[in-house]
């Protein structure tokens, strides 16, 4: 079988040490390296990148792009540009891609050549309770919507620190929006964008990637506030589809998420978890009401 050339694009700021750690893990993949190439963009650093980059280029086709601080769908989308892979593959600075990571995608391309795929990400950092309860979230959203039942409902999403798709289609569907000022919610408009064009979206929970993001009380509320913030911004740019608002899921959902941690086993820790996910819907809803009332006054200007 002859196995597509794959492109792996990395957005980075700010964190030299994990990408290193990246890096190492992709020089472990067990995919022909002449097959694939790493493209890393420093998204205006503050710190020099070479010299990280410079100690792998002896064990992987690795190129450096840089770009003034735009975020990480803007240096995605670079990367992309200058991907010579028929398919693209993302992840982010501070994961690390089990070994058949691109295997598993390669499997999937080369009976699904159509779809956007997404794989399975999981929690690095099992002792950080705030991180924990994050990639918890995502987990219910993957069951939920990836999961055995999915059938049911339509996939929606596929989180952009483990997602692949085929240049052509990427390019076909004009990459990631700049329209979000924070990086939250992108991922998600990117694959709504792709249903509406009639993409399949095909989860793939053999390709593995292990996510190692620390967070304290204060990031994890942060977070969880401008996931808030992006969809409203993510409804914004439905708008200019013509498309509705995305409607709020049914009771049994926000019920099902508070007893996710009971049913995954998370023993004495479930109660605080659950919590937790609670709070994560509510910095969500005050995120939401932030961002409305700042579009308000910016409208009233």
């Amino acid at each position: 079988m002859n196995l597509p050339s794959i492109s792996i694009i990395i957005p980075t700021y700010s964190r030299p040490q994990q990408l290193s750690d990246c890096l190492a893990a992709l020089s472990r993949l067990n995919y022909p390296p002449s097959d694939f190439e790493v493209i890393v963009v420093d998204d205006g650093n503050p710190i020099q990148l070479d010299e990280v980059v410079k100690l792998w280029q002896s064990k992987l086709l690795i190129t450096l792009l840089k770009q003034s601080n735009q975020g990480p769908a803007a240096a995605r989308n670079l990367g992309a540009d200058h991907a010579e892979g028929q398919l693209l593959a993302f992840t982010d600075d501070d994961c690390t891609p089990a070994t058949d990571w691109l295997q598993k995608f390669s499997e999937q391309f080369s009976k699904n050549p159509n779809s956007l795929m997404g794989g399975q990400t999981i929690n690095a950092l099992p002792n950080n309770l705030y991180a924990t309860t994050s990639h918890l979230l995502v987990d219910f959203l993957y069951d939920y919507y990836n999961g055995k039942d999915a059938k049911i409902r339509q996939t929606r999403f596929f989180t952009s620190n483990n997602f692949s798709i085929s240049k052509q289609i990427f390019q076909r569907l004009g990459g990631f929006s700049l329209k979000f000022p924070l990086a939250a919610g992108e991922d998600r408009e990117l694959c709504d964008r792709a249903l509406q064009l009639g993409y399949e979206m095909l989860y793939v929970p053999e390709a593995l990637v292990y996510h190692a993001h620390h967070l304290t009380f204060v990031q994890f509320c942060q977070q969880h506030f401008n996931y808030g913030r992006g969809a409203i911004h993510f409804n914004q740019v439905r708008a200019t589809r013509n498309l509705g608002k995305i409607k709020p899921e049914s009771s049994p959902f926000y019920l099902n998420l508070l007893l996710y941690p009971f049913k995954k086993g998370f023993s004495s820790r479930s109660y605080l978890i659950s919590m937790l996910l609670f709070l994560t819907q509510f910095a969500h809803s005050a995120g939401c009401f932030w961002e409305r009332q700042k579009a308000s006054n910016q409208s009233t200007v």
